[in-house]
């Protein structure tokens, strides 16, 4: 948007009702499609409307909604169409949502949390911590650790909560807390000293922000017999993703349509682009090869890309400090 995005809410909040945030959006929608908006197509939440060469967005999220317009005169009229309806109060330029620090600028909107950092970091003693360089040691895998000392079960499961919400900004954090979480029923003393890591990471790095991208940090949850099959469902997995959000996009009046992915693996490149199953193949489960489908549609292109190159590392691995530098800088990770 060229233009600032502005929040406003209802002045009778909704949450705790049952049957109210369902009344509100059908009363919304129906409102919002009376008056010339057309409802998102992947998104149900999003309503658009176009005026010549320029496009009003209204988002809604309970009794949230976030607009924004390439027009101002649009916003205004926005504003004016609602007041005649609904009893809702106007929150001004959206600088703050759901945890998020939002900074709009001529480039983009950047966002952060180290409002949030900061809250978390006192709320667990952290605030006068020495710092470390990285979030996780590159050296040492977490285990099971049995023989260790249990720790506080309740203290453990609220530090990883507290650090899973940091995640929607951070994706620097997401590998290694991911795989803390995954000890949360038995924590041991060695885990809890890669969590307290992770605390003293972001005390050096408070504040460190991006340009609004769309990432995922997943275990798979198949048994996969090779890399190569491993690999291939994660391409899979991602053409889905793309495929989402190419049709979002759509909806905003853009086409970015045969969108490159990044592949570090020759193998899965070659399975993608042969149609033809062979002993490598047959054993991958069917609902996994829609990508060859997308690709041959040309929705999708598949691109080798070299391992020092693949920024998608950081989700999967730890690494020492130049690399791990290297790796946040390449997908924009930065203070502002």
């Amino acid at each position: 948007m060229s233009q600032l995005l502005v929040c406003c809410n209802t002045e009778k909040a909704l949450y705790g009702l049952h049957q109210a945030p369902r009344a509100w959006y059908e009363t919304l929608s129906t409102y919002l499609i009376e008056n010339g908006f057309r409802r998102g197509t992947i998104d149900k939440t999003l309503f658009i409307k176009k005026d010549k060469g320029d496009i009003l967005l209204v988002q809604v999220y309970v009794d949230d909604i976030i607009f924004g317009s390439t027009k101002k005169s649009l916003c205004d009229e926005f504003e004016g169409l609602m007041h005649k309806r609904f009893q809702m109060s106007s929150m001004g330029e959206l600088t703050f949502f759901l945890g998020l620090q939002v900074q709009q600028k001529k480039d983009g909107i950047f966002i952060s949390q180290d409002k949030y950092v900061a809250d978390i970091l006192k709320k667990f003693d952290f605030a006068t911590v020495k710092t470390a360089s990285t979030p996780m040691e590159s050296n040492k895998a977490l285990v099971k650790d049995e023989e260790a000392d249990s720790v506080d079960v309740h203290l453990y499961r609220s530090m990883i909560g507290s650090l899973m919400y940091l995640t929607a900004s951070r994706p620097d954090i997401m590998f290694v807390v991911c795989a803390c979480a995954r000890f949360q029923v038995t924590p041991k003393m060695s885990h809890l000293h890669v969590v307290k890591r992770i605390f003293r990471y972001l005390k050096g790095q408070p504040k460190l922000g991006l340009w609004l991208i769309l990432w995922q940090c997943k275990k798979q949850t198949i048994v996969a017999n090779s890399t190569t099959e491993a690999e291939y469902v994660a391409a899979a997995n991602c053409c889905g993703q793309v495929l989402w959000i190419q049709n979002q996009m759509l909806d905003y009046g853009f086409n970015f349509m045969n969108t490159k992915i990044f592949i570090d693996n020759e193998s899965t490149i070659c399975i993608v682009k042969n149609p033809v199953f062979h002993s490598k193949t047959n054993h991958i489960k069917i609902k996994h090869h829609f990508i060859r489908d997308c690709y041959e549609k040309k929705l999708i292109q598949v691109i080798k890309i070299h391992t020092d190159r693949n920024v998608a590392d950081l989700l999967t691995k730890a690494f020492d400090v130049s690399r791990f530098n290297f790796l946040i800088a390449s997908i924009g990770l930065l203070n502002l």
